[in-house]
């Protein structure tokens, strides 16, 4: 199947789709194709664009799939995961009780703002983390 843009007499546009660029042709021979504003018989390809993909690109949604799972993927093979106890070990690591290490967990939107407020710097993930059990 192939879709052409499609011009009539009267500079009227729409288009259509065919079995083929010779089944387009056979069919403008014998008047089987009209204008769908006007009806006019009178019909021929528009200029038009070919939509040409190769199998080496990769589309915007998958790349940013791919961009997800590496970024998930380095997460979680690099920082510890607390849990809901996120906000603790951020805070204690702040204020020196903890070590400090890279960590990943689950807080809820105020009690993150307020670590923001008193400057501790957090920020979302892009995805839910998985949970971990011990």
């Amino acid at each position: 199947m192939i879709r052409f843009h499609l011009r009539c007499d009267q500079d009227h546009v729409f288009e259509s789709w065919f079995q083929s660029g010779d089944a387009f042709d056979k069919l403008v021979a014998a008047g089987m194709v009209n204008c769908t504003t006007c009806g006019s018989t009178d019909v021929s390809k528009s200029i038009m664009a070919p939509a040409v993909s190769t199998s080496n690109q990769i589309s915007a949604p998958k790349q940013s799939e791919t961009a997800l799972a590496e970024l998930r993927q380095k997460v979680e093979a690099n920082s510890d995961y607390v849990g809901s106890g996120f906000v603790k070990e951020a805070r204690d690591m702040h204020d020196g009780i903890a070590p400090e290490r890279p960590i990943y967990g689950e807080a809820k939107m105020e009690e993150a703002k307020k670590l923001l407020d008193d400057g501790i710097p957090v920020m979302p993930l892009p995805f839910v983390p998985r949970k971990k059990t011990n």
